[in-house]
């Protein structure tokens, strides 16, 4: 059957099921005539075992070894299990704080903050899981985005240049030249957006965080 029956059939999207594919949780079989995927009523099964326990948290790398073998299920939800006792329990000790500070307080700048921080530091002490806030509150790096457009720009670049060099010893007819030209200038373009639109994203997503609270 087609991607399109099994996103109707399990309820994932193409998006998804293609991920699914990368991650090697399912390996449909090619049509040998035209190529393209070919999906099978075992390969929805198994795609409704992965939304299942996605549902349930599960990450990606257990549902692979629990396909594989060096997993089993029993294990893994008794590990899931225990995950979410510590996370009700953590989410109960921090009720309770928030619950405190609401009786105790009358305003924002009257909180008695080392009261409450050394509070949090003794039942972190304890087990108790509070947000990590050097993990969540930190601006996410441009430098990547911009590094890898440049650095393509620049392989195109000298791909031009060397077009034009390789044509100074032997000319190459002008169409020919153009179309390379023209393509490489088309895929320089293409980055130049790709990347503006990723640093939007990322500072959206800052701006998006700021919502939050």
């Amino acid at each position: 059957m087609k991607i399109n029956q099994v996103e109707e059939l399990t309820g994932i999207t193409k998006k998804n099921i293609r991920f699914y594919e990368e991650q090697k949780l399912i390996s449909p079989q090619r049509n040998p005539a035209n190529g393209y995927r070919e999906y099978s009523m075992e390969d929805v099964k198994q795609l409704s075992r992965i939304k299942l326990f996605r549902k349930l948290g599960i990450p990606i790398e257990s549902i692979r070894k629990m396909e594989s073998g060096e997993l089993q299920l029993d294990d893994c939800l008794f590990k899931k299990v225990h995950e979410l006792k510590a996370d009700i329990q953590s989410a109960q000790m921090m009720q309770k704080v928030c619950q405190e500070m609401l009786d105790q307080t009358t305003g924002f700048d009257k909180i008695d903050t080392d009261l409450y921080l050394a509070k949090i530091d003794q039942l972190e002490k304890g087990g108790t899981q509070f947000m990590d806030i050097e993990q969540h509150d930190k601006r996410p790096s441009i430098v990547a985005p911009v590094f890898f457009a440049g650095i393509t720009i620049l392989a195109v670049a000298a791909f031009i240049l060397l077009l034009f060099y390789l044509n100074s010893l032997e000319p190459a007819p002008f169409g020919v030249i153009g179309f390379f030209v023209i393509a490489g200038l088309a895929v320089c373009v293409g980055v130049i957006i790709a990347c503006r639109e990723r640093i939007k994203e990322i500072k959206g997503g800052e701006l998006d965080e700021a919502r939050n609270y």
